[in-house]
């Protein structure tokens, strides 16, 4: 196993996805009422956790009252050691007293809400502010459920009539009853870059984040382009700087709302930065040594990378000298 398979979202877990059993309506009705089955319960694009750490997913069973505001469908994300566990929507349940502005108005979703048919330590939570406490597993299923329901969210549409799909493959595909077209749940490559010259690295910041945060260059893959040439081209349009060399180091899933990071190391071949102000707000080179406090917390200007996003994964494996 390479190192770059231990980051978070990465899918060590022991989930076994079983696809052949997504198309069984008999099987998939027979795994719901299995006593074994666990379920893993969404709200507005947050799971639920429990622990007085919050590390873990509260896992439901089929018939835990609860699940009755469930909307639409449960979701099967397959089998752990044998045993069925499925995704389930509450969105639909309204809790008391919600701070609508506070719970989508930010940067990050402070809010915790607990559904009153569970215990206290149930709560549905923002899975950014969790994701490394979670073990292997349940942040896989987290990110999985998430994502899908997130797909579902905004494609119940068909794209090739407009008519209404129909969800089907226990979640994993939406058919239109109009035209028959297929559609299949999305996800988006993006790119994202740890470039170096010499012994600095290349930062940058978005518009609107919190003060002090600073992260590595990222972009969408265009269609008709290579990954390499994704990775030169976002680097040169926000910040002027040429790239060569181009080496893949790590991928992750990122739910938020759909996308897959694909890690890479890269050589600058130049180093004068002249930003578009329309891409980002701020670009930098920062040295090896200011790198390693800015991720201690330690740095006057610059806050840590978020933990558990690949860009911090990439930033320590470059400090550490472990990249692969």
């Amino acid at each position: 196993m390479r190192n770059s398979e231990t980051v978070t979202f990465g899918g060590l877990g022991g989930l076994e996805r079983s696809a052949e059993l997504r198309g069984d309506q008999a099987r998939q009705a027979a795994m719901w009422a299995d006593g074994a089955a666990r379920v893993v319960p969404m709200w507005r694009g947050k799971p639920m956790v429990a622990g007085a750490g919050r590390e873990r997913l509260a896992l439901l069973a089929p018939t835990h009252p609860a699940l009755a505001d469930m909307s639409g469908p449960p979701l099967f994300l397959g089998l752990v050691q044998g045993a069925p566990v499925f995704a389930a929507d509450l969105s639909g349940w309204e809790p008391a007293g919600i701070d609508a502005a506070a719970q989508g108005g930010g940067f990050f979703d402070t809010t915790e809400q607990q559904h009153p048919d569970t215990p206290p330590d149930h709560l549905f939570v923002e899975l950014r502010g969790v994701m490394t406490l979670l073990s292997p597993l349940d942040a896989e299923l987290a990110a999985t459920a998430r994502g899908l329901f997130e797909w579902h969210r905004t494609h119940g549409f068909c794209a090739r009539c407009g008519h209404a799909s129909d969800v089907t493959m226990a979640g994993w595909q939406r058919q239109c009853p109009a035209c028959n077209a297929p559609h299949f749940p999305r996800t988006d490559p993006v790119v994202i870059m740890l470039v170096t010259h010499g012994n600095r690295v290349l930062l940058g910041r978005s518009h609107g984040w919190p003060q002090g945060m600073y992260s590595l260059l990222a972009g969408f893959i265009e269609p008709g382009e290579t990954v390499e040439a994704a990775v030169r081209r976002e680097v040169a349009e926000e910040t002027g700087v040429k790239v060569g060399a181009v080496r893949y180091q790590a991928s992750q899933p990122w739910p938020f709302p759909a996308s897959l990071m694909l890690g890479f190391s890269a050589e600058a071949i130049s180093e004068t930065i002249t930003l578009d102000p329309a891409e980002i707000e701020d670009a930098m080179w920062m040295s090896r040594e200011d790198m390693a406090d800015a991720l201690a917390g330690r740095h006057p200007l610059v806050k840590p990378a978020r933990k558990g996003a690949i860009a911090q994964f990439l930033l320590n494996a470059w400090v550490a000298d472990l990249l692969d």
